[in-house]
């Protein structure tokens, strides 16, 4: 536990760098709201220009002005949001749980995607390989976990692993861990690995962009739904203030979302602590968080 403290601290480190430079949130009495977003896209360039449209309009409804921040990992992410460094971020659904387990922020939106506020953790393999059950005849084969942050690439595949499947994913398999999704689908494709972590979305996005070619590797493995990327607010921010976000962000229609969010995103539907309930207890069943109170 204490490592896995350790790796995310720093992961954080590497992916927030240029938040320390700037602590003030005002800026000549105009509000200065610092926005974070995770590891969406192969690199933090294309994330940032992707998802400044969104955070452009929020900040426009809020009055204020932004910085938009991308990470390099989605522990990033959850370390940069439980230190106070972030005043909205979008976050992954585990790493929004890690960071609600130290520091009690709280989630108001969830994002839709083809208009659903769910998705799934996917297991993908080469082409060639013949598997009829899952995981078993996929024994000894080599793969490639997501980074410890992320819900479909570590958590929820982890979690089966424990308490679906009965098996230790680092001796069943030649494993190795942390990863980006976009990372695992080229390494499956290049035949680098046997198989790997993602999610729907991901190798969705990543088939439609060209950047992988829907014949280069098959999905072998669903889960069951998760719910969507979470928009999470600080402990210290008003009752008031989380409930505009909100407002603001649950009011965007399906055409507006064309050019506010990247492609098949469809809005926002209102969320809170438990929207993630099952992300938590899978949390809690891997150890990586402790139950409060």
């Amino acid at each position: 536990m204490q490592n896995d403290r350790r790796r995310i601290l720093g992961a954080a480190a590497a992916g927030l760098t240029l938040l320390a430079s700037n602590a003030s949130l005002h800026a000549q009495g105009r509000q200065k709201l610092r926005f974070g977003v995770g590891p969406l896209l192969p690199n933090a360039e294309d994330t940032k220009k992707a998802y400044t449209p969104i955070f452009a309009h929020l900040a426009e409804k809020l009055n204020a002005d932004f910085e938009l921040f991308a990470t390099t990992d989605w522990a990033g992410m959850a370390v940069a949001m439980g230190s106070g460094q972030l005043d909205v971020a979008w976050m992954g659904p585990w790493g929004y749980v890690i960071a609600n387990n130290s520091s009690d922020c709280q989630a108001v939106a969830t994002v839709k995607y083809d208009d659903k506020p769910v998705y799934h953790a996917i297991v993908i393999g080469r082409p060639d390989l013949k598997i009829s059950k899952f995981p078993d005849d996929t024994k000894g084969m080599s793969i490639s976990f997501a980074d410890i942050g992320s819900t479909s690439g570590w958590l929820v595949p982890t979690w089966y692993s424990k308490e679906i499947w009965k098996i230790d994913p680092k001796t069943f398999w030649k494993y190795r861990e942390g990863a980006s999704h976009p990372a695992n689908e080229i390494a499956v494709q290049s035949g680098q690995v046997d198989l790997a972590t993602d999610y729907d979305r991901n190798r969705n996005a990543m088939m439609a962009a060209g950047t992988v070619k829907a014949d280069g590797s098959k999905v072998i493995w669903t889960s069951e739904p998760l719910p969507n990327d979470a928009i999470a607010v600080p402990k210290g921010i008003s009752k008031e203030r989380a409930a505009q976000i909100q407002s603001i962000l649950t009011a965007i229609t399906v055409e507006q979302a064309k050019t506010l969010l990247p492609n098949r995103y469809t809005g926002f539907v209102p969320a809170t602590h438990a929207s993630y309930a099952s992300i938590e207890k899978a949390g809690l069943a891997v150890g990586k968080i402790k139950a409060k109170g």
